[in-house]
């Protein structure tokens, strides 16, 4: 039997079969008066429960119970109805009803039953739709909201993922209760309207049975099946109106830290004042109404008795409270400062002025916060990293409508917003008739206008690319962050990156680390493929590239050479365009080898050793056709000997930045290669 009584999901399977059975099956007269019983039971329980819970999710299956006891009563209602009217007696607790609590009386019964279903069904019931209605539409308008407040918090850093996610579900949940709840006081509805019908169908049909059937006179047939009929319908109801209330109580409770009872003890009678006032009133009336004086006195003194309670608890939570401030004091008297808090440099800050704080603060409309956790989700995707948090703090010190974007407490970019504007990029060509404030794209230098919002549109007509201010800072700290990845991965992020790849490639990564390589090693390769703007998503073929390499040297740049020649198709494909194939710019063969020759190792890293005049010329020679093939629509990559590959591209990124390098190793055989030019310095 304890096994069974374990198995409470088969309960809940066997309790709703027999509910389903009870509808088809004679019930005998004493199983059905325990079945009753039960049905008292259980809605006597779920009310008291919906009192005790401190909120609503606490009695989140609440909906669905509802619907299960409503169809339990129901089939109650038709085994009780087949009884009534097959045998003229339904067990021993609807006799009781019928006789005990009614009087023996049917009229007065009938009445009774009348009240009560009009309390359920106009009062408890009707309010309780309504408010589950509301309730649903509240809790799903405000679900964007939530989720928002939610973000910022995290972006913030003032709660973790885990919490967030944690919310998130919370969140989720509220909206299935609420809109689920919606539904469920539907049952309820109808459970009260099918039950006066039933009872109204229960003396029809006896009287009809009683006299054409069993010649019974038509006042002991009436008497017979009304006493019974409304027994039966106060048996049904009574239970329905206790769930009817629990329903009122869930849809109606707000979230607090405590059940219902200590609150309205708390919010009720915790005020003296008034309840002073009451007992000097019932008194009062007591005194000047023919009430008398009797009557008035437990009640008045059953207030007086609650507010001279409620004084002593709001005194002693009074001394409470001032003695717990006290003891915080002392101790962080006696506490030592930590000054570890003030040596902590975060990771990203984004610092603005005062006038900004409208687009950041989501309590003011600003989406910001949001914009910046699609930027950590999109960096994500494209680079394979997982960035740290953006901290976000005003800053007085700034302008009103400057930003600052920080990378371990040191700035390397700012930008100043114009607000009540949009930034209008020029499309190459500018248009006289577009007027504004001219200024230059904060994120690529271009030029650009500060347009107001009746100049919007026709900067749009004219090919002006047209940005609100939002998407400005959004743009801006996305390249920072873009180009400044390879700094802000560490080996802890290297760590975390391994033990999640780990859970579905776990040979993989034992292979590399920590056997054949450090966790220093890989952190150092994956920052170097970042600084050249290689993504690291591929991590399991970065892993067998080092596990392959890592046999034959330690050295760092070998490393990240051989592991960008595996990654060659990955690599292309970010240069490619379209079915155009890959546009390169190659070095003139003997200046070529002239740079191979001048390769030297100078502290264990390659460099080329050519004179400065020279070098300087060659670059920019190699910047000027480069601009060239930018301005036709093309975006080259520079083409050259392996060996030469690594210290060129150090030195490309001094004065070509945004041009990459590649090695003919590092070619896709399936792309198509375009010359752009040849590169030579006389």
């Amino acid at each position: 039997m304890a096994k069974w009584l374990k198995r409470t999901d088969l309960m809940v399977m066997l309790f709703v079969l027999w509910t389903i059975v009870m509808i088809v099956i004679p019930i005998p007269r004493p199983l059905l008066d325990v079945l009753i019983l039960f049905n008292m039971f259980v809605s006597m329980t779920i009310l008291l429960v919906a009192m005790n819970t401190a909120e609503p999710l606490e009695f989140s299956i609440f909906p669905s119970l509802l619907l299960v006891t409503t169809l339990y009563r129901l089939s109650l209602n038709i085994s009780t109805t087949r009884l009534i009217l097959s045998q003229g007696n339904a067990g021993a607790v609807i006799q009781t009803f019928g006789n005990f609590v009614i009087g023996n009386n049917p009229v007065v019964g009938f009445i009774v039953f009348l009240i009560i279903i009009i309390v359920q069904y106009v009062v408890i019931t009707r309010g309780a739709e309504r408010v589950a209605e509301v309730a649903a539409r509240f809790t799903l308008d405000a679900m964007p909201g939530k989720q928002l407040a939610i973000d910022a918090d995290l972006n913030a850093g003032l709660i973790q993922e885990a919490e967030a996610r944690r919310r998130r579900e919370k969140i989720q949940q509220e909206a299935d209760f609420y809109g689920a709840m919606d539904g469920a006081s539907k049952f309820v509805k109808g459970d009260a309207i099918a039950s006066m019908v039933i009872v109204v169908i229960n003396v029809v049909a006896g009287l009809i049975i009683g006299v054409a059937m069993q010649h019974d006179s038509f006042s002991q047939a009436l008497h017979t099946y009304t006493m019974l009929s409304v027994g039966d319908g106060l048996v049904s109801q009574i239970p329905a109106l206790l769930l009817s209330t629990a329903t009122g109580l869930m849809v109606s409770r707000a979230a607090t830290d405590q059940n219902m009872g200590a609150d309205v003890v708390k919010q009720v009678f915790g005020y003296a004042r008034a309840l002073y006032v009451v007992s000097g009133a019932l008194l009062l009336l007591g005194l000047i109404t023919p009430i008398g004086i009797l009557p008035v006195i437990p009640i008045a003194g059953g207030a007086t008795l609650m507010a001279r309670r409620a004084e002593r608890s709001r005194a002693q939570q009074r001394k409470r409270e001032e003695e717990e401030k006290a003891r915080q004091k002392r101790s962080e008297a006696k506490k030592p400062e930590n000054v570890y808090q003030l040596i902590t440099v975060e990771p990203v800050e984004f610092e603005f002025g005062y006038g900004l704080i409208p687009l950041v603060d989501a309590r003011q409309g600003g989406d910001f916060m949001e914009r910046v956790a699609m930027i950590r989700r999109q960096l994500a995707t494209d680079l394979g990293v997982v960035l740290p948090m953006v901290r976000m703090r005003d800053n007085v010190l700034l302008k009103p409508t400057q930003y600052v974007i920080k990378l371990k407490g040191v700035e390397v970019a700012r930008g100043e917003i114009l607000m009540g504007h949009w930034l209008a990029l020029s499309p190459g060509i500018d248009n006289p008739e577009i007027k504004g404030i001219p200024t230059r794209d904060p994120t690529f230098g271009l030029p650009a206008l500060w347009v107001t919002g009746d100049m919007k549109l026709r900067a749009e007509a004219s090919g002006y690319t047209v940005v609100d201010p939002p998407s400005v800072m959004a743009t801006h700290l996305t390249e920072v962050l873009r180009r400044h990845a390879h700094e802000l991965l560490g080996r802890q992020q290297v760590k975390e990156l391994l033990d999640h790849l780990k859970q579905t490639h776990p040979a993989v990564v034992e292979d590399v680390y920590p056997g054949t390589l450090s966790l220093g090693h890989i952190q150092r390769v994956l920052c170097n493929l970042l600084e050249e703007g290689v993504p690291i998503r591929d991590l399991v073929t970065i892993l067998e590239a080092l596990a392959d390499a890592g046999r034959q040297t330690q050295d760092v740049d070998q490393l990240t050479e051989k592991v960008r020649q595996r990654l060659a198709r990955h690599i292309c494909a970010q240069y490619t365009q379209g079915d155009d194939g890959l546009t390169v710019l190659t070095f003139d063969p003997a200046l070529e080898r002239e740079m191979q020759q001048a390769v030297v190792e100078q502290g264990g890293a390659l460099s080329i050793g050519l004179e400065p005049q020279r070098a300087q010329a060659l670059f920019r020679r190699l910047k000027e056709q480069w601009t060239e093939l930018q301005g036709t629509g093309k975006s080259p990559v520079l083409l050259v000997h392996p060996r030469l590959r690594l210290p060129l591209s150090r030195l490309v990124r001094r004065y070509v930045p945004d041009l990459p390098v590649l090695s003919f190793a590092e070619l896709d055989p399936s792309i198509s290669i375009h010359s752009g030019g040849v590169v030579n310095v006389t």
